[in-house]
């Protein structure tokens, strides 16, 4: 198909070819009505896989790894912090498909301790972006309305105290919200995360508050920064990388992994769904 508005002579103006514009205006009729199909061909692919999925055993807790921003935006000629925007607004969505599915906890892999290696430029697009959104979910109705408590984790220290004052202001208001739970990890590494509960249980050790022989998986998992929730079923990772990338490591021991070739600024709904119904399609074992 001829992409119209970007072929010559094109006047965005005056919306008409410079030579022969009844041409361009069936050509425009036809695109028009395509695009058209297209979208109800999509809205009735959506409602058949949310058919499919509603009535579904659905995961508890998953984690999301936030990744191909930057080569979505190369891809469309744009800078990399606009790539970052974009993908900001794609968690907006992402929560609200979550809620609609009644999936409680959301972690979502926003920044590694490893992208601090990036450009000065970007790191700071990356953190004013954050600020905003963390500003945001203080006055959003919607984490009102579903009681959604919000926690950043990772090496927050890092972070400047602009940054770290907002992190308070958005867990001190939703601490006591109990419908759905959202983690955001920024400067966070899962072996870092592993060292520094390592580091609580010493000091536990050193002060005689704890016995080494006394040392259990579940002392390691109520010292990660995760305490007190459950593992995460699935985790999803965009952008065609399979791997983890340091991302939960104690914690996914026995999660679903799931892998997808979409950036993610252009993860949709139907993207999504499709993602939850591999998910009811495996038989977690857990090593049984």
């Amino acid at each position: 198909m001829v992409d119209y508005k970007h072929a010559p002579f094109y006047d965005d103006r005056t919306i008409k070819w410079k030579a022969g514009p009844l041409v361009f205006q069936q050509k425009s009729s036809t695109h028009k009505l395509e695009s058209n199909m297209h979208s109800v061909v999509y809205k009735l692919y959506e409602k058949i896989l949310w058919r499919q999925i509603k009535n579904g055993p659905r995961p508890h807790h998953i984690g999301v790894i936030l990744d191909g921003n930057r080569r979505f935006a190369k891809g469309k000629g744009m800078e990399a912090t606009d790539g970052h925007l974009f993908g900001a607004k794609k968690v907006e969505e992402l929560l609200r498909w979550c809620w609609r599915l009644n999936i409680k906890i959301v972690t979502l892999y926003a920044f590694s301790t490893e992208n601090f290696d990036r450009s000065d430029k970007e790191i700071s697009a990356i953190m004013d972006l954050l600020k905003k959104k963390l500003h945001d979910f203080q006055n959003e109705p919607l984490v009102h309305k579903n009681r959604v408590r919000i926690k950043v984790i990772g090496r927050l220290e890092y972070l400047s105290q602009e940054i770290n004052d907002e992190i308070q202001k958005v867990e001190d208001m939703t601490k006591d919200y109990d419908g759905f739970h959202l983690n955001i990890a920024v400067s966070y590494g899962g072996r870092a995360e592993i060292v520094d509960a390592v580091k609580k249980i010493a000091c536990k050790i050193e002060k005689k508050e704890l016995a080494i022989d006394d040392i259990t998986e579940e002392t390691i998992a109520q010292n990660l920064y995760t305490e007190g929730m459950p593992d995460p079923d699935l985790i999803i990772r965009t952008s065609g990388e399979e791997r983890l990338s340091g991302f939960l490591l104690w914690q996914s021991a026995y999660s679903e992994l799931y892998f997808t070739e979409i950036y993610w600024p252009a993860f949709r709904i139907i993207d999504f769904w499709r993602t939850i119904r591999i998910y009811q399609q495996r038989e977690r074992r857990f090593g049984k």
